[in-house]
């Protein structure tokens, strides 16, 4: 068994010009919900074995201060082929994680993470900033993660329910 944790990136700012998109920062609202869902994952007991995020300013972030909550002590790896993915992106770098990992969760960006989470679990769901879905796979190796995998969407959380 496979579980994927997909996180969209949290509440980033727009207040600075001259910053790129790929180094805008979180924002205050940003900064408080990404520690929410480190400590909902710590609390659900989903800390993951592995984080990739983009490596989007907004999306490092967000990881790290996830993995400061979560209990997290693994290196954050981080990956350029994020920063606005597609589905297949996001599935590329999956099949190349270490099977001795169970647990990964991805942060990312829209659309490319509402898409995955449809393609892999035929439910759709709006991923706002900071949006968790939880995944499970019947499946012992990430390599057999495809598009036609089918997973079962566990659990849904948004920052502002919580």
């Amino acid at each position: 068994m496979k579980t994927l944790l997909v996180l969209r990136h949290a509440k980033s700012s727009w207040s600075n010009d001259f910053l790129s998109d790929h180094q805008r920062p979180l924002n205050d609202r940003g900064k408080q919900d990404a520690p929410r869902m480190g400590r909902l994952l710590r609390d659900e007991a989903l800390t993951p074995d592995l984080i990739i995020t983009s490596s989007a300013e907004r999306a490092l972030s967000t990881a790290e201060l996830v993995a400061l909550n979560c209990d997290y002590d693994n290196e954050i790896a981080v990956t350029r082929q994020f920063y606005l993915a597609d589905p297949e992106d996001y599935l590329e770098v999956l099949a190349d994680v270490d099977d001795a990992y169970s647990r990964v969760m991805v942060v990312g960006h829209n659309p490319g993470m509402e898409e995955l989470v449809a393609d892999l679990t035929g439910e759709s769901v709006h991923l706002a900033t900071a949006a968790l879905a939880h995944i499970q796979f019947n499946i012992e190796r990430w390599r057999d993660l495809t598009p036609e995998t089918v997973g079962k969407l566990q659990s849904f959380w948004l920052p502002k329910e919580l």
